[in-house]
């Protein structure tokens, strides 16, 4: 039992990358004394200058540490804040989404989907699968595009100007007869969208599928994901439609309320 103890801590252990684990280390170490400088840097991790100055130029280049060229010594850059944010706003979502997502499936029965904006692409942050024995379900973890699908097109309604004309001017990919692709009727249906406050979608991410979503926002008024619900575009006749509409939309306005109060 001991070798095998033995072998499997070796094989865990073989696992590890070293200049990862070193490269972390100087993330720390600055976050807890920073502005020092390479010489300080080594002593404080018992590593060559060599090594930690390497390091440093890695972190450095890709934002992860800033450098104060007169004084030759550093601290934590930009990207490590922008992870910050972002763990802040994503973990609060998945901490109070889950049970108001499990009441949404079950009050409809279709997959619930929690959608947030990564970049230009629209990132499913977490899923609930349907109870129809026909159902679209969607992976935690899939990105997509943000010009189709009902969240998908929720966020883009909601982002900056920035963003809705970068994809506006961008080539847009059909994907089922449905998709739009004209940048005209594009951003007049994002105006309908912000108009509305909602967004149902038919067919036009995936064949014989339809998406309704309901914007969800923080404390500052920021839209910062959507709430949708998705299933097979049989079920959804008008007054259907209209249940819908209305479940996603008190769904999500609970998520924006524990958000405004968290």
């Amino acid at each position: 039992m001991t070798n095998r103890t033995n072998d499997t801590a070796r094989e865990r252990k073989s696992y590890k990358i070293e200049a990862v684990g070193r490269a972390l280390n100087v993330l720390e170490t600055l976050a807890e004394t920073p502005g020092l400088g390479v010489t300080a840097l080594a002593n404080e991790m018992g590593l060559t200058k060599s090594i930690v100055f390497r390091l440093l130029q890695t972190l450095e280049e890709a934002g992860y540490v800033q450098r104060d060229a007169e004084r030759a010594i550093f601290s934590l850059g930009y990207r490590v804040a922008l992870l910050g944010e972002r763990v802040g706003r994503d973990g609060a979502l998945l901490h109070v989404a889950p049970s108001i997502m499990d009441e949404l499936r079950d009050e409809t029965g279709e997959n619930v989907n929690l959608v947030i904006r990564e970049g230009g692409y629209a990132l499913a942050l977490a899923t609930r699968e349907g109870l129809h024995a026909i159902r679209i379900f969607a992976q935690s973890g899939r990105k997509g595009p943000l010009h189709a699908g009902g969240a998908s097109m929720l966020l883009l309604a909601y982002a900056e100007p920035a963003i809705r004309d970068r994809i506006l001017t961008s080539p847009l990919e059909s994907y089922t007869n449905y998709t739009v692709t004209d940048p005209e009727q594009l951003a007049k249906i994002l105006l309908r969208i912000r108009a509305n406050g909602y967004n149902v979608a038919l067919n036009d991410l995936d064949d014989g599928a339809f998406s309704i979503a309901a914007p969800i926002f923080n404390s500052a008024g920021e839209v910062v994901a959507g709430l949708s619900i998705a299933g097979a575009s049989v079920r959804l006749d008008e007054p259907q439609r209209d249940a819908y509409i209305d479940a996603v939309k008190s769904a999500a306005e609970k998520i924006s309320a524990k958000l405004t109060l968290g």
